[in-house]
């Protein structure tokens, strides 16, 4: 078995470049992983690992109370957004993680700002957030299927990128993983979803629909990348066609984010001594 890459070899694998970039071509990125992880043994036990790590630091975040970690997952139907999040904080102690799944906007939501029920669903210092799926459908599904016109999806970008260097500002971290899947491996994962009776739930005909549009989304996303990463919300690309390798990717990233806000436990003032405990 190999040893696992350093979290700062696996930032740069992944990390959307911010300077001297070409155009990105999405289709021309690697989705296996293989590079990262040879085998998936060393990715299952460098998951284990970091998994323990991360439960350890949120415990001290949350104890601390001075910052948050917001980490959002996007991907295209079947990319494994559910099973990266189950994975990543598999040993993590629910009171301080909240996932916030966004779907279609409601009336109320519809009746604010498209980036309302994004800052409305913010981690509270101390927490980790996780976003399945985010603010960027706006961006996204919003752009594809053309529900909002072009020039205000074009405003869009610079008021996201302006709307993260706020919550950076104050206090909170921000990560965001586009796991990135293949064409193919997604056709096996429907399938598989159909096939599988336990599955078959999350299959959406939709899903189909979307499936003819993949030019179109790998496009949205491409220009999502490029226009979005920034120094104080990078994106990172996640190679999503081999489901253990994803979530080892996704448990390093979240791991040294979580290790460069080093938290730290409070001391409270008081010493064991000063007490007697019958």
């Amino acid at each position: 078995m190999s040893s696992p890459p350093k979290i700062d070899d696996v930032r740069a694998a992944t990390a959307v470049k911010l300077k001297g970039r070409t155009k990105l071509k999405l289709g021309e990125l690697p989705t296996n992983g293989h590079s990262l992880f040879e085998d998936k043994k060393t990715a299952k036990a460098s998951l284990d690992d970091d998994a323990t790590v991360i439960d350890t630091l949120q415990d001290a975040l949350y104890a601390e109370q001075k910052h948050a970690l917001l980490v959002v997952l996007q991907g295209i139907d079947t990319a494994g957004k559910d099973g990266t999040l189950k994975s990543v904080f598999k040993f993590t102690s629910p009171l301080g993680v909240r996932v916030h799944p966004f779907g279609r906007p409601t009336d109320l939501e519809l009746a604010h700002d498209y980036l309302w029920r994004a800052h409305a669903a913010m981690p509270r210092k101390g927490h980790i957030g996780v976003f399945n799926r985010s603010h960027y459908e706006d961006v996204l599904v919003v752009k594809v299927r053309k529900l909002a016109p072009p020039q205000a999806i074009e405003q869009r970008y610079e008021q996201i990128n302006q709307f993260e260097k706020h919550l950076h500002e104050n206090g909170t971290r921000i990560l965001k993983l586009m796991l990135h899947v293949s064409r193919k491996e997604q056709g096996v994962r429907l399938r598989e979803r159909l096939e599988v009776p336990q599955k078959r739930w999350k299959f959406n005909p939709s899903d189909l629909e979307d499936r003819e549009l993949w030019d179109q989304y790998e496009a949205a996303y491409a220009t999502m990348l490029e226009r979005c990463s920034t120094t104080w919300a990078p994106w990172h690309i996640v190679p999503a066609d081999s489901r253990s390798r994803r979530d080892a990717i996704a448990a390093r990233l979240v791991r040294g984010a979580l290790e460069d806000l080093n938290p730290q436990y409070p001391d409270p003032g008081y010493r064991p001594e000063q007490f007697e405990i019958d």
